[in-house]
C-alpha cells in the first residue's frame, strides 16, 4: 500500500480539475464523536456537519468548513438547520490511484485509505480527501 505524504496536485500532470454536482442531506453533531466513512474514521466535534451523500455514503465536514462550501437546497431552509444542501460548485484537484493506498485528511487529522482506482482530492495545499471510484463517477465532472 503507497502511503502518500507531502501530496501536491498542481503539479502533477496526472490530475484533473474536477467539479462536484450534488444535494446532500445533513444533520449537526449534538456532541463530539466518530464516524466510520468507507475511507476511514471521521472524527468529529459539537456542531460538525455530518453528511449523507446522494448515493448513501457518509463523512464529516467541519462547521467551518461547511459554513463556507454548501447551501441550504431550499430558500425556506435557515442555513445551520438539518436538512437538504448542495455543494458550491468549486474547482478540485483529483488523480485516480492505480494502487491501494492511504492519506492523512490533514495535519494531525483523520488517515484515510483508498483501493486501486479510487480518487485522492486536494481541495487545498495540506486538506486531501478520498472519494470511491463509483462515486466519483456520479457526482463529479471535469472542470471547464
Amino acid at each position: 500500500m503507497i502511503e502518500l505524504a507531502q501530496l501536491d496536485l498542481r503539479a502533477d500532470a496526472a490530475a484533473q480539475r474536477v467539479v462536484k454536482d450534488e444535494t446532500v442531506a445533513v444533520t449537526f453533531a449534538a456532541e463530539p464523536g466518530e464516524l466510520m466513512s468507507l475511507e476511514g474514521p471521521n472524527r468529529y466535534a459539537l456542531g460538525d456537519a455530518i453528511i449523507t451523500g446522494s448515493t448513501g455514503e457518509r463523512w464529516v465536514v467541519s462547521r467551518e468548513r461547511f459554513d463556507a462550501k454548501y447551501l441550504p437546497a431550499d430558500a425556506a431552509l435557515a442555513h445551520g438547520t438539518p436538512g437538504a444542501y448542495r455543494n458550491r460548485p468549486a474547482v478540485v484537484l483529483a488523480r485516480r490511484m492505480d494502487e491501494p493506498f492511504t492519506i492523512v485528511r490533514s495535519a494531525g487529522g483523520d488517515r484515510l485509505t483508498g483501493a486501486a482506482g479510487d480518487w485522492v482530492m486536494q481541495y487545498a495545499p495540506g486538506d486531501y480527501g478520498v472519494v470511491k471510484a463509483e462515486r466519483f463517477a456520479k457526482v463529479y465532472r471535469i472542470a471547464d
